[in-house]
Formats: C-alpha cells, structure tokens, sequence
C-alpha cells in the first residue's frame, strides 16, 4: 500500500521531466541560450507593451464605421490567431496584431476624407494579405529582404528605435504637440504621470544595469500599482465581460469593391505600406536580437512572414485593419525572449484578455512609455557600426531614421530609403554596389509616392 502511494510522486517527476523535455525539444531554448522562465517573462512584458491596441485600434476605426464592440474582438482574435502561428510555426518571439498608422490612413482618409466604405477597405487590405502569402510561398518576398544591404538593415534598426522612443516620450507626457512653428514641445514634467514615468524609467535603468530578470515588466507594473495607491488610476468596476458577438463585421468585407479601377492607388499603398512595415519590422528587431546570420539575412524568413500574412487576412475578415509584426516585440526581446514560446504566452494572454478587457486596459500610457523609450535606446545601438566617413552610407540610413521618424510611418522611412540608396551609389559611380532586387524595390518606392499624395 505505502510502496504504490510512493510511486506517485515518481510519475509525476517523470511527466514533468517528459513535459519540459518536449518543450525543449519543440522550441529548443537550450539553443538559443534562453529558459523557460525568461519566455515567460519576455511574453509578458511583449504584451504589457502593446496591450493598448486592444482599446486603441478599436476607438481609431470607429471613425471609419467599424462597430467599435466588434473591432474589439477582431483586434483581439486577430493578435491572438498571428501571434499564436508566429510562436508554434515560426518559433519567433515577434508578436503580431494591427498596425498603427495603418488604421488611421484607413479610418480618415480612404473612409472619411475619400469616402469609401470600410468594407471595400477590409476587402482591400484582405487582396493584399493573399498577394503577400502567394509572394511568400514563392519567395520573392523572402529574396526582395536579402536584396537590401546591411546598411539599410541596420538603419531599419535605428529607425525603429528613434521611433519607439518618440512614442515613449509622448505616451509618457513628456512630449507634446506644440503650437505652430514648432511641431512638438516639452510637456508638463512635474505633472504626477510624467513624474511617474520618469521614476520608472529610472527604476527600469537601475534594474538594467545591474542585470534583474524582467526589468521592464517589474517597472511597468510598479508604476502602474503606484498610479492606483496615488490615486491618477481608477480600477475598473467589472473585470470579466463576455465578448459580443462578431456577426456585424464577420465576412463583411467588399472584395469587388476594392478591385474597381478607382480603388487601384489605395490598393497600391496598401501594398507598399504593409510589404515594408513588415519587412523593417523583422529586420529591425532580428538584428538587434542577434537573429540575423552571417550574411544579414533572417534565417525561414517567409515563415513570420506568412503568419502576418494570414493574420491580416483573418483581421480583415473579422473586421480590422492590417496586422504584423510589432515593433513592441522588442521590449521582449530585450527581456530575453529568444523563442516562439515568448509568443505562445503573449499569444494566450490576448485570449484570456479576450474576457477581461477592463483589466488588462487600465495600465496607463505612461507606465508602458520608459519601457519603449529604453528599447528605443537599445535599437538604436547597432548605427555605430556604419561607416559614418562614407556618405554613400550615412545618407540613406539618415534618410531613412529622420523620414520614419517625423512621417510617423516606418513604411514611409523606409520606401525613401530604398530611393536615396541606389541615388548615391549610382553618384559615387559604384553601381556594382546595388543588389539587383533593390531595384524593384526602389521602382515600387517610386511608384508610391507617385501616387500617395492622390490618395490623402
């Protein structure tokens, strides 16, 4: 009787060593010199970073028409479903969910300003996403990414850090709009949330330095437990709510409508603007993560590819915008993130999050803006090592940080980017020095802003 009781103890040992063994094996974090316990942290902490779209993509398309209730759960579902595929097939600590930027070009350009309707633009984002999954399995997608040279890589890198940190800065207060003739101005510093954003920046910088495991996650939840002792955050008066029906957005999509011949220019930027977004997006993140090989390539690139690629058409299907990889990945990655199961946690806390939207929303802008604005300084570190005496160099990655920059718009920074490079080098007289898939790049790049300012 005793000598049967002991075994237990034993098997549960041994389905917990098979379990951790499977695991390994699956995502093989001994290759990658991480644990378990830190994929767990980094996925939190990737989704404490970007948990704001679930309310601020939904608000942003509302303008567009898009029930606000079920963009919600479209934004939500749609996270969860690429950010899942982007850890189980990919296995890439890159999480997936709408674009910024994006939304709002669809929101209150092509539906309030042009006047389409959001269902001829889901429908048109929808023919993208199944343009970029063709393009994806035949590799020509995977082949234009090692066309760009390092340079632009790393100025992808820089771009997106300087970018990070200007979003830091304004969710954190400590950047404003300004007044006519000077685009943005100092905000209030000795305002309680600007204040607090700077203790967490501070506590974040100490936990850094001397080397604590999940010093974003421990700042944004330090700061945001202080905001509701202090006061600034109210907690919400319901938790779990039950996620309405999606039966007002759910294949609602106009697909014809988007392939009339007036429709074509928006198609056109929808397309440029998501094949770079995405592009500068893996690029950017994988260099800065170390997951670039010798030769400055992501290795099976096309598969966090067509994850975002279905991800985009399952969210214009259910009713939002343009998915990919975020940006926000970063903050997990310089967590410690270095597999999928990063993703798998982040990817499962969006489901829970599914029902309990009021909880997961109220962690302010300012508790999330010092964890961006370190990732940002952290991107940016790679730019020193360009060659900044060749200005055949400098000039295109400059190009590149200052348009993503103060366009708001990766894709922007980017498409100006592929045009200054081939420029200078074809002015230095060193034409041998461009890929030849960079320029089909820079004839798209072209073409985009050809067009673009016929469709503001």
């Amino acid at each position: 009787m005793t000598s049967r009781f002991k075994k237990v103890p034993e098997k549960f040992g041994l389905l917990k060593i098979g379990y951790t063994g499977f695991m390994e094996r699956f995502f093989k974090f001994s290759e990658h010199g991480t644990t378990l316990k830190t994929e767990v942290i980094a996925g939190i902490t990737t989704f404490i970073t970007m948990a704001y779209i679930m309310v601020v993509n939904p608000a942003i398309l509302e303008v567009a028409g898009i029930p606000k209730a079920q963009c919600t759960v479209a934004t939500i579902l749609t996270a969860f479903i690429g950010t899942l595929l982007m850890g189980l097939y990919a296995n890439r600590p890159f999480a997936i969910a709408p674009y910024m930027g994006q939304n709002a070009f669809v929101a209150f350009t092509v539906c309030r300003v042009m006047g389409y309707s959001w269902q001829v633009a889901l429908g048109g984002i929808f023919i993208s996403a199944v343009i970029f999954a063709l393009l994806t399995v035949l590799k020509v997608r995977s082949w234009l990414v090692e066309s760009i040279p390092d340079t632009l890589k790393i100025a992808f890198s820089g771009g997106i850090g300087l970018f990070l940190t200007f979003i830091g800065l304004n969710e954190s207060g400590l950047v404003t709009l300004g007044v006519p003739g000077a685009p943005v101005q100092v905000g209030n510093i000795l305002a309680p949330t600007a204040l607090l954003a700077l203790f967490g920046f501070a506590l974040m910088a100490v936990l850094l330095i001397r080397k604590t495991t999940g010093a974003f996650l421990i700042s944004i939840l330090t700061v945001t437990l202080l905001s509701v002792v202090l006061g600034y955050l109210q907690l919400p008066s319901q938790v779990v709510s039950p996620p309405p029906s999606l039966d007002a957005t759910l294949w609602q999509m106009d697909i014809w409508g988007s392939l009339q011949p007036e429709f074509w220019p928006i198609l056109l930027i929808f397309f440029v603007i998501i094949f770079t977004d995405t592009m500068g997006t893996l690029i950017g993140i994988s260099y800065k993560g170390g997951f670039l090989d010798k030769k400055g390539n992501l290795p099976e690139i096309e598969k966090p590819m067509l994850c975002d690629s279905i991800a985009t058409m399952a969210g214009a299907a259910m009713g939002t915008t343009t998915a990919g990889a975020y940006i926000e990945s970063a903050a997990g990655i310089e967590a410690g993130g270095r597999t999928g199961f990063a993703s798998v946690v982040t990817a499962v806390l969006f489901l829970i999050a599914l029902f309990f939207v009021p909880l997961f929303t109220i962690i302010p802008g300012y508790a999330c803006g010092p964890a961006l604005m370190m990732v940002g300084k952290l991107m940016f570190s790679p730019i020193r090592a360009l060659d900044f005496d060749d200005l055949t160099v400098i000039i295109p990655v400059f190009t590149v940080i200052a348009m993503t920059c103060f366009t708001y718009n990766l894709g922007v920074g980017m498409t100006a980017g592929f045009i200054a490079y081939p420029l200078v080098k074809l002015a230095a007289g060193r034409a041998h020095e461009i890929p030849k898939g960079l320029w089909l790049l820079t004839v798209m790049s072209v073409v985009f802003f050809a067009v673009y300012p016929y469709a503001k």
